[in-house]
């Protein structure tokens, strides 16, 4: 049996093995941008062809989306979206208790209420069961996440949305790729958004967004949205008319030619990336106590993080605490050079932003609707899930990873190969 790391072993991985650069740039990347610094379009409103508009078209084609439009953010494709299919003040949407911030915030960025469903203990996405419970004379939408690259349940809840006239935006931020019963994600509600932030499978050098839809109307709307309301067409002169309520939500070209040129390795590097993690999960799925994020039938994972669930039982540890071994295990994998991270530290109804509910001020847009504070022990899957697992984020993107994910799994063996260790730090730290 090796030597734990922590406690004078040598690491499973090297340390000059376990530094992995993402997004790679590359020639085309340079090129990209260079070519725009030399062009005249730099904006999204020139007349005619600009960088922005070609990944617009790049991206619909690529992924099957009737309208593509591109913003400064993936949240502020989720606002628009919403302003978009008429959310507004007073208004609930239903978002998942597990997510980035921003699913959350987007609501209250149009003066609507986040109401916070749990989600299912595998895919870690919404729950339709308890999304249905939730609906109320009040809910206006559905913002479905793709959490981590997983599809969540279209099916159900576009049926749900159906039968209660509610629209759904879908949350594909860490998605693109995915896919559910054959259909990309961000494509099967009404709208979808994605985001275009460095650390995402196709990234861009910075910050941006994209919001997809099959309807020409809210793709117009948007468009309107993200330029101050004004309605911008090729070859007619900018008149300055704010039409509607907008924002100041372009993407740069530059931004864009970035992207752009990222989406034409895009396939090469998720065929890698595929196999990479498939592999990886293949090695460490036999491991007591371990279950690790799983693909389900008829979709597609598109694997942006990987999150690994623990189970104390298997250590002969108390089933009711098992941040004690979420702990001990981050430890001792990290002393082996494998990066595991919380990643998220509460449930999304847990931030300060919506505890403090102090909005845009007098307690708006709550105070609009009267919705009572969640009880503590509401969202019983998603804290459970937060207590008890790890994530891996950001390396295994790379498609030459496929050597670290190696070092990785051999870490997690040497790891579980010494579970009396583990279970006697565990304890001791409870």
């Amino acid at each position: 049996m090796s030597k734990l790391a922590a406690f004078g072993g040598t690491a499973a991985v090297p340390k000059d093995q376990r530094r992995v650069d993402w997004p790679l740039i590359e020639d085309e990347d340079r090129k990209a941008v260079l070519d725009t610094l030399e062009g005249a379009r730099l904006v999204s409103n020139s007349d005619g062809a600009n960088p922005v508009s070609i990944l617009e078209e790049h991206w619909a084609r690529r992924f099957g989306f009737g309208h593509c439009v591109a913003v400064s953010t993936g949240t502020a494709a989720l606002s628009l979206a919403l302003a978009a299919v008429g959310v507004g003040p007073g208004d609930e949407v239903i978002v998942p208790a597990l997510s980035f911030i921003a699913t959350g915030l987007a609501p209250v960025h149009q003066m609507a209420v986040p109401v916070f469903a749990d989600v299912d203990p595998v895919t870690f996405n919404l729950d339709p069961d308890d999304v249905e419970r939730r609906i109320t004379d009040r809910t206006a939408a559905i913002i479905p996440v793709h959490l981590h690259g997983a599809p969540a349940d279209m099916d159900r809840i576009t049926d749900i949305a159906r039968r209660h006239g509610l629209a759904v935006i879908e949350d594909a931020a860490q998605a693109p790729g995915a896919t559910h019963r054959g259909r990309p994600v961000g494509g099967i509600g009404d709208a979808g958004a994605f985001s275009l932030q460095v650390t995402k499978n196709i990234p861009t050098c910075g910050e941006g967004g994209l919001f997809v839809t099959g309807n020409a109307e809210l793709a117009e709307s948007v468009r309107r949205g993200r330029q101050f309301g004004e309605v911008i067409e090729s070859g007619r002169e900018r008149d300055y008319v704010s039409y509607g309520l907008g924002w100041n939500h372009k993407m740069n070209a530059i931004q864009a030619a970035f992207t752009d040129a990222q989406l034409t390795r895009f396939d090469a590097y998720e065929d890698a990336r595929q196999r990479n993690v498939a592999d990886f999960l293949a090695r460490l799925a036999p491991l007591p106590g371990l279950r690790v994020p799983t693909a389900l039938p008829d979709t597609t994972h598109a694997w942006h993080i990987l999150r690994f669930r623990f189970s104390p039982a298997a250590f002969g540890l108390d089933p009711a605490r098992p941040e004690a071994l979420r702990s001990t295990l981050r430890r001792l994998l990290r002393a082996e050079g494998v990066p595991m991270s919380q990643y998220q530290l509460m449930p999304l109804p847990d931030q300060k932003v919506f505890v403090d509910r102090v909005g845009f001020g007098d307690g708006h847009p709550w105070s609009l609707t009267g919705t009572p504070r969640p009880a503590g022990e509401d969202h019983p899957v998603a804290r459970a899930v937060i207590a008890d697992s790890l994530t891996l984020q950001k390396r295994h993107l790379h498609p030459g990873s496929g050597d670290l994910l190696r070092l990785y799994a051999d870490a997690f063996e040497k790891v579980w190969a010494n579970a009396d260790m583990v279970t006697t730090l565990a304890e001791a730290a409870s």
